[in-house]
């Protein structure tokens, strides 16, 4: 324990009763250094002030010498005056030494002497007997070469009894948080003894060492621990004195963290060593265990059941409050709504009052008021469809401590109910129709949304959603293309974001009660189960748009027989090279099948012998732009020219053939279909037969071999068609029926192609062929 400062009234009280022994004491004292005065002198020193010692406790009264000469190590040796009689009591020269009064004392230990050092000793007395009260002199035997100084002290030692008595007044086991807590203790002793009283508050929490709160006395002041500082400067640590030696410790409100075992500690004391306090004496006292029971544990907040209200009635709510505890405590109420039982991120509040009563500027439509200590009312005129959702009441518990701050103690929210606001309903039905139907890939298709039936109201808003679903997989929801929201701005979704702002898929109001969806090109992951919802929105009190209603169409299956694309390729002769330095032309006709709008990519490839390792020769783009390949000839780069003659017709021609031109010349067309970016897209390919050129005369006529990859030919002649169009379709032809004698196809469409009986060849082809034999293994 810190050394208490004596009161200067106090230690002239205390003073006054020992006056006279400190005089004669003094006054010993003075005559001896008159005798010796002069020099360095021996000088033997022990407390100067008398002491007083309670019985029972132990005593320690050191002793120093100075100023000496001879042996480092000195002698000290303790006397006693009692009864008018001075008793040897014990030194370090002599065993024989101790009067036998205390012989027994010494021999077991309960009289001691202990060497501090070579020029101190200490004096101890284990158990202190109202007897031992006297004059205690150290003495130590002169090893000075002349005598100088003093060569023994006194001090007065008074013994007096036991009588200090603590009792504790045990506090309550359980508080609640906020409640005022008295801790009283009784503290007694003789007052015919001149001491003096302290007591100590203390607590322990769990395993922790006591932490003092504040002690009371010796001199009428108190100490406040460090941790209760600021609280008794607040007022709220408030430690007296009462009537009948009872001591008081007041807690103004309790907290959380004063729970633990109170302890409380009196002592007994004398004022010593000028203006110092000596404690003589200490006694204890259990109060008991506190515990304090948080305000989070009791409190509990409660709201009516769900409710259903029509449009414009007034909503009445009142949250319930339960709370064991009312003294200090203050109550905020915050009125909350929201769109699920869980949505505490996205509530909004409808009315707030602080712990003091005080209602929040602008904090919602909603009136709150307080109909008792425990109980709030909101009020919700006029209630909309916006009202309706999850209402719940959130209350905070603040603690008024001393100083008038607030503390928060607790929180708590109650479980929301449903308040559902309903509204009449228009009767009407929702149709889906598609005006424009996809049969084949990439064709377009128009979906019309209808409402019909009874109108909307006059101040309602329309809105669409358009849906998607594959039709794949049962077991996944529509997926939603986009919408037109209740203001007629576009709301669009990721899948379909693209498309939508690139402009493929078009949403549009086309009347107030038709919405209609355009896809400019379909896909096939386009196909599936589409329908519409179409919904009404009305306004609400914040200004915004609430949906009343929402019918859905019945679903519209949007589907097509896919079907592979097909390409054939006929080449031609439309010019020979008869003669080295000749023109040499050949067309290129395109037959295809299951194609929407297609391009053409057209390669003209050379073999210089059958089977031989192709050279590209030039090309067209579906764009229609010309490129040389594998013509790196430089006098003759322009000798080479591709153009498209017709619709699926190109014209390939090579100006002044030269004889290392000669070889089998095919078309290896490529067809192609622009996606929904309007890039193209490879559909399908495929190669012509092949046309030579070979520079051999027969006279009036070239031979040109007409090699077909195929073994199927026929002349197709379409229904409704006034002229005749070459294609090459499937027809069983056995290898037996090489070279061709006669080629006799299948009718198709009913109708017999013409036939050449001279050539045995295609009267459409307008040209003279010479099947040859070996051409029939291509």
């Amino acid at each position: 324990m810190p050394p208490w400062r004596l009161h200067p009234k106090i230690g002239d009280k205390f003073r006054s009763g020992k006056k006279e022994t400190k005089m004669k004491i003094h006054l010993v004292t003075c005559l001896l250094f008159l005798m010796f005065a002069g020099g360095e002198a021996r000088v033997v020193s022990v407390p100067e002030e008398p002491l007083v010692r309670v019985e029972g406790q132990p005593l320690s009264l050191r002793c120093n010498v100075s100023e000496y000469e001879g042996p480092l190590e000195q002698v000290f040796e303790w006397q006693v005056f009692q009864e008018g009689k001075s008793f040897q009591l014990i030194s370090f020269m002599e065993s024989s030494y101790t009067d036998a009064r205390f012989a027994k004392r010494v021999a077991d230990g309960d009289i001691s002497l202990l060497r501090l050092a070579d020029s101190a000793a200490e004096l101890r007395i284990r158990v202190l007997r109202v007897s031992d009260s006297g004059i205690y002199t150290c003495s130590t035997p002169s090893t000075d070469m002349s005598v100088s100084g003093n060569y023994q002290a006194s001090v007065p030692l008074d013994v007096i009894k036991d009588s200090l008595q603590v009792l504790s007044m045990a506090p309550p086991t359980e508080i609640p948080e906020g409640n005022p807590l008295d801790i009283h203790c009784i503290a007694t002793r003789d007052l015919k003894q001149n001491t003096y009283l302290s007591v100590t508050w203390s607590v322990r929490r769990g395993t922790a060492p006591p932490e003092d709160i504040v002690t009371l006395g010796p001199d009428g002041d108190h100490r406040v621990g460090s941790s209760y500082i600021q609280r008794h400067a607040d007022m709220g640590l408030l430690p007296q004195s009462m009537k009948g030696n009872i001591f008081s410790l007041v807690l103004t409100e309790t907290r959380p963290s004063d729970e633990g075992q109170y302890t409380c500690t009196a002592r007994e004391w004398v004022p010593e060593g000028g203006a110092l306090w000596q404690p003589i004496l200490e006694k204890s006292a259990e109060l008991g265990l506190l515990k304090v029971m948080p305000i989070a544990e009791s409190l509990k907040v409660f709201l009516e059941k769900n409710a259903t209200l029509n449009l414009h009635d007034t909503l009445h709510l009142t949250c319930s409050v339960a709370l064991n505890n009312q003294v200090n405590i203050g109550l905020e109420v915050t009125w909350l709504v929201g769109p699920d039982k869980d949505g505490s991120n996205t509530s909004r509040i409808l009315a707030h009052m602080n712990q003091d009563g005080v209602l929040a500027n602008g904090s919602g439509p909603g009136e709150i008021s307080r109909t008792g200590f425990d109980e709030f009312q909101l009020l919700l005129r006029h209630v909309d469809q916006s009202d309706s959702g999850f209402y719940s009441c959130r209350v905070q518990a603040w603690l008024r401590q001393s100083g008038g701050r607030w503390v928060q103690a607790a929180e708590k929210t109650s479980y929301p109910v449903h308040i559902w606001v309903t509204t009449m309903e228009a009767n009407f039905n929702v149709t889906l129709s598609s005006p424009m139907t996809p049969q084949i890939l990439g064709q377009p298709m128009v979906l019309v949304c209808q409402m019909n039936g009874e109108p909307p109201p006059a101040d309602a808003q329309l809105g669409v959603t358009w849906y998607h679903h594959s039709g794949a997989d049962t077991g996944i929801a529509p997926q939603p293309i986009a919408a037109i929201d209740e203001q007629g701005d576009l709301v669009l979704w990721d899948d379909y974001r693209p498309l939508l702002e690139q402009g493929h898929i078009v949403l549009s109001k086309v009347k107030p009660r038709n919405f209609r969806l355009h896809f400019q090109q379909m896909q096939d992951s386009d196909q599936g189960t589409y329908h519409c919802a179409v919904s009404v929105w009305t306004r609400v009190r914040n200004g915004g748009w609430a949906k009343n209603q929402e019918v859905r169409s019945e679903k519209l299956s949007i589907k097509w027989e896919s079907k592979s694309p097909r390409l054939y390729v006929v080449a031609r002769r439309l010019k020979e090279a008869s003669r080295a330095g000749a023109t040499f032309e050949m067309s290129c006709q395109v037959i295809s099948q299951h194609l929407l709008d297609p391009g053409y990519s057209v390669l003209i490839r050379m073999e210089e012998s059958i089977r031989s390792q192709p050279r590209k020769i030039a090309s067209l783009s579906p764009d229609l732009v010309m490129k040389l390949e594998e013509w790196s000839e430089p006098d003759r780069l322009d000798s080479v020219v591709m153009e498209k003659i017709g619709p699926k017709e190109f014209r390939f021609r090579l100006y002044g053939a030269m004889v290392s031109d000669r070889g089998f010349y095919f078309c290896d067309v490529t067809a192609w279909t622009r996606d929904v970016g309007k890039a193209w897209s490879k559909a399908v390919n495929a190669a012509s037969n092949r046309v030579q050129i070979s520079f051999t005369d027969t006279g009036d006529s070239v031979s040109i071999e007409v090699c077909i990859h195929v073994p199927l030919i026929s002349l197709l002649l379409l229904e409704g068609q006034t002229s005749w169009i070459t294609y090459l379709v499937p027809l069983q032809v056995p290898p037996s029926m090489f070279p061709f004698t006669r080629i006799q196809p299948t009718s198709i469409l009913g109708k017999q192609p013409r036939w050449s009986a001279s050539w045995d060849c295609w009267e459409q082809l307008q040209m003279q062929v010479t099947c040859h034999t070996r051409c029939s293994g291509i």
